[in-house]
């Protein structure tokens, strides 16, 4: 009961800030933070449970849902499934806790605003735990309805065309997965029994262009939600719109879902498929490593820089996963937690920038060093750790990528290095504008980090810190699972070269 005692605590606490009036706004904004910190508090009880060595799946529930269907209400999680949630439960205090005034101004009241957060965190949990595709799908789409009204509700700029673009094209990825997922049933029905369990679904006998067919349905949707150029181009105009907390959870969160999405269904439900496209899907990988970075080098605005930055790191995290060797898979579960906290600093104090200087422009925010040096060596070290800077989280993941690709695939990895040379770029450079030189105009009164926002960023710094030097917990989590997953699609990791000898 366990991953269901998680998913209910947060509809718990949306019902006790349902009851309260609207214009208790502290009482709500405190009970939102008590409830994501019990979550957590939870979420970590579970994790030392958690029996690393056994592949097999691990909490798991099962209850009939719709029998005659073959639905279920499945639950259960691997290492991947539970390094996902666990980033989940640690980010959402502390954007709740960092974005204690984001809800005001929005279209709709601060209450609106929490309930929403807390019913998004449910179906966080849930998309990571679900092991019934039905069940899957139907938290998929509708996590779109809390994000679409967190963007367009309480967002910046063209916040409402930005939510519509966000929309459209997660509906149209859903809608090609249901055409998918339809045909598995109907296959399914006439091979032994309709289900929508995923073990029987991955024994499915199908011809090859059927089995094609049925991965490009549900990898365009993933590629969409993760984004993979070329499917990108709503990413940008949501960040730059939506408030930083939702950005974190966008980014940070909802994401991850797409390459998560990838390992759980794409490899798992069509390995031989997975096999054929591999090769294109390098490609796009790759492209969007290189596409990002460039298109982030020439970004005047903050926000839409480090939305740019994250389409390249999801350019690594998918090569590594269709790398097809244990290290790949490896590190780029591991560089989907460590992107997350990453890019949830550089949001959280770049909005912490925005808010204070009144524009999001990097050219505005000169001399920071010297007016708010806590605030400006919060925003170097999360740039930092977004370059992959060695003694920092993201280094290990971004290594184990390219160590993973480089030894089936060295061509791929050899050009996506050229990223990290991109990255040193795209980082330093507003850097240097943002933090160093002379004091810009209007920068002269600026106000350092308080007390709540150091809170708030504090754990999120532990985590990039810690883990560039001890990583081996996450791993120790992960390895088992990448492994299994790399055994059953029926690769073996390379044999080392001895250099010819």
């Amino acid at each position: 009961m366990w991953l269901t005692l998680l998913m209910a605590l947060p509809i718990i606490g949306t019902g006790v800030i349902a009851i309260l009036p609207k214009k208790n706004e502290q009482a709500i904004k405190q009970i939102a933070l008590t409830t994501t910190l019990i979550v957590l508090a939870v979420s970590l009880a579970m994790a030392t449970r958690f029996q690393p060595d056994n592949v097999e799946l691990q909490f798991t529930e099962k209850y009939s849902w719709i029998p005659s269907f073959g639905i279920n209400y499945a639950l259960g999680i691997d290492g991947l499934s539970l390094v996902l949630i666990l980033m989940s439960t640690i980010l959402l205090p502390v954007v709740v806790l960092a974005g204690w005034n984001e809800p005001q101004g929005g279209r709709w009241s601060v209450k609106n605003y929490y309930v929403l957060i807390l019913v998004l965190e449910t179906m966080m949990i849930g998309v990571f735990a679900a092991t019934d595709l039905f069940l899957f799908y139907v938290i998929f789409e509708a996590m779109l309805i809390p994000v679409y009204f967190l963007i367009g509700g309480y967002g910046s700029g063209e916040r409402s065309a930005a939510a519509i673009k966000f929309l459209i094209y997660s509906l149209f990825g859903g809608l090609l997965m249901l055409a998918a997922i339809i045909a598995l049933y109907v296959i399914s029905s006439s091979q032994g029994g309709a289900t929508f369990d995923l073990a029987v679904l991955s024994g499915l006998q199908m011809s090859s262009t059927t089995h094609n067919l049925l991965f490009l349905g549900f990898f365009i949707a993933f590629a969409i939600k993760a984004p993979l150029w070329p499917l990108h181009t709503w990413l940008p105009d949501a960040a730059d719109s939506a408030t930083p907390a939702t950005s974190v959870l966008l980014l940070g969160v909802l994401d991850k879902v797409g390459t998560f999405g990838m390992i759980r269904y794409c490899l798992t439900l069509f390995p031989e498929a997975s096999k054929t496209f591999t090769p294109l899907i390098l490609v796009l990988a790759v492209i969007s490593i290189v596409y990002g970075a460039i298109l982030a080098i020439g970004q005047r605005d903050l926000k839409r820089l480090i939305a740019f930055t994250s389409i390249s790191h999801f350019g690594f995290i998918t090569m590594g996963i269709f790398a097809m060797t244990s290290q790949g898979h490896s590190g780029a579960t591991l560089y989907m937690f460590n992107h997350g906290f990453s890019t949830a600093a550089l949001f959280l104090i770049g909005g912490w920038m925005i808010s204070r200087r009144g524009s999001s422009t990097i050219a505005d925010f000169g001399g920071l060093q010297r007016i708010t040096p806590v605030m400006a060596w919060m925003f170097f070290l999360a740039g930092m750790s977004s370059l992959a800077l060695p003694g920092l989280s993201s280094f290990v993941s971004e290594f184990l990528v390219l160590v993973g690709t480089f030894t089936r695939y060295p061509v791929h990895a050899v050009i996506a290095t050229f990223g990290i040379v991109l990255a040193a770029l795209y980082i330093l450079i507003p850097v240097q504008k943002a933090l160093h030189g002379p004091i810009t105009p209007g920068n002269e009164n600026l106000k350092d980090l308080n007390l709540r926002e150091k809170i708030a960023i504090a754990p999120i710094m532990a985590i990039i810190l810690v883990l560039g030097f001890y990583p081996s917990p996450l791993l120790n989590v992960i390895n088992p699972a990448a492994s299994h997953v790399i055994t059953q699609l029926g690769f073996s990791d390379p044999a080392p070269s001895n250099g010819g000898k």
